[in-house]
Order: C-alpha cells, then sequence, then structure tokens
C-alpha cells in the first residue's frame, strides 16, 4: 500500500495543481484538494497554444515509431534468439556496448547526419533514428530464447514456413507479451520526447506536445495552473493506452504459455 500511494501521489497532485490557482499552488502548506479552476484553465491552455494540433502530431509521430520498434525490434531480436549466422555473438556485444551510450551524446552526429540528407523540419527526422533500439532487441531476444520452443520452429520448417513465416506466424504470437511491455515502453518514450524534437523541428505547426507546453512558460510570470492542465491533458492519452494495452499484456501471457 505504500509502494502504491508513493506511485499514484504525483497523479493525485497534477491533478489537484490543474484544479487551483498558481497562488493556491505556491501557498505553504500545500493544497492538497481539488480546486474549481480546471475548466478555466485549460481553456487557458486552448488560447495560448495550438493543443490539438500538437495532439495529432504527437500522437501520429508516436504511433509510427511505436509500431516501427516493435516491428524491427522483434524482427532482430527474434533471429538473434533463434538462428546463428556468422558474427551473431560479435554483434550482439556490440549492441550491448550501445546501451551504455547517453542518447545525448548522438544528438549533435545525428542532427549532421539529417541535414545532409535534408530531414530537418520533417517527421521523418523525429521517427527513422528510433526505429530499432538497442534495449528492444536485447529485451525480444531474451524473451525469445525463454519462450520459442525450438520444437514449434522445426515443426514450422516441416511444414515449409521460410524465416518470415517462422517469425509471423509462429513468433509473434509468443512474443504478445514482450512486445506489449516494449509497445508502452516505447509509446511513453517518444510522446515524452522534449530535446530531440526541439532540435529538429522548426515550423511550429509540426511541433510535437511537450515542445508546446514548453511555450506555455511566460518570461516574467508563469501560470502553474495553467501549465499543471496542459499537462494533465499530455498524462491523459498515456494513462488510457496503458489500461487498455495491460490487459493485452496479461492476456497475451496465458495465450503465449509453451511447455515442454
Amino acid at each position: 500500500m505504500v509502494g502504491v500511494f508513493i506511485s499514484v501521489f504525483p497523479f493525485y497532485w497534477l491533478t489537484v495543481m490543474a484544479t487551483n490557482q498558481t497562488s493556491d499552488i505556491l501557498r505553504f502548506p500545500p493544497r492538497l484538494v481539488f480546486g474549481t479552476e480546471l475548466l478555466t484553465n485549460i481553456q487557458n491552455v486552448l488560447d495560448n497554444v495550438d493543443f490539438f494540433q500538437s495532439f495529432l502530431n504527437t500522437l501520429f509521430v508516436t504511433v509510427v515509431s511505436a509500431l516501427c520498434v516493435l516491428f524491427f525490434c522483434s524482427l532482430a531480436g527474434f533471429t538473434f534468439a533463434k538462428f546463428d549466422f556468422p558474427g551473431k555473438n560479435w554483434l550482439f556485444g556490440l549492441l550491448l556496448v550501445t546501451l551504455m551510450i547517453p542518447s545525448q551524446l548522438s544528438f549533435i552526429p545525428s542532427y549532421i547526419l539529417i541535414t545532409k540528407i535534408g530531414w530537418v523540419g520533417t517527421y521523418k527526422a523525429l521517427i527513422v533514428p528510433g526505429i530499432a533500439n538497442a534495449f528492444g532487441i536485447f529485451w525480444i531476444r531474451q524473451f525469445s530464447q525463454e519462450s520459442i520452443n525450438d520444437s514449434l520452429l522445426d515443426a514450422g520448417r516441416l511444414d515449409g514456413c521460410n524465416y518470415f513465416r517462422l517469425y509471423w506466424n509462429i513468433a509473434l504470437p509468443i512474443l504478445r507479451p514482450a512486445l506489449a511491455f516494449l509497445g508502452i515502453f516505447s509509446f511513453i518514450g517518444v510522446w515524452n520526447d522534449y530535446l530531440w524534437p526541439l532540435i529538429v523541428l522548426n515550423d511550429p505547426v509540426k511541433y510535437t506536445l511537450q515542445v508546446t507546453l514548453s511555450q506555455l512558460n511566460g518570461i516574467y510570470d508563469t501560470d502553474y495552473g495553467m501549465i499543471m492542465a496542459g499537462t494533465l491533458l499530455a498524462t491523459l492519452p498515456l494513462i488510457i493506452m496503458f489500461l487498455f494495452v495491460s490487459r493485452q499484456f496479461i492476456s497475451g501471457i496465458a495465450a503465449g504459455a509453451v511447455k515442454d
């Protein structure tokens, strides 16, 4: 119960702040009950930034990125787990090394690269660099080794399945629990990304939600109630998505179980 309280309280506090004025947020002791300013704060958000356009932009980038991550990472992870090819261990070791490199170190070379190919200011610059990542490949590889029985693959080969049929018809149904987690992880990561979209996007019409919400900060005065209301609106889709996919996660564990 203590762990649940610690996990849930930030969301509760966010909602409380979104329903109060800035003066109520900054007072001491803090006000821990809901106020009556939620609709006013939401209206202020809509009046100051193009929230719905940035919401659609973020939804498009996030969904496409998450689907690409699920496809390419599951394909690569399954290959590393169940197939032998020259340099397999060396390549996987190199992949693990990249996990130790902070992502911020790649911003400058990535920006130089997308500048040379003319992708600055486009959604391709947000989607393509992240369509596969080391963590996703590692996660699917580990899950595949434990969950996909080699006898199933041998039976598929006897039935004439090629590599892609083995992946699509045998591996993917078993990998559903791992894909559910990776999908949630990727969706949240792309949805909350702020720094890279801020660097590569130069058209306010294409701004993602986090970049748009950053414009709510005033130079001399900040309306924290308005900012918290915008943050609450940006957080709700993540909560709804998690509640939906978590059910798929649990059902996938039962449906994808394999016994020797």
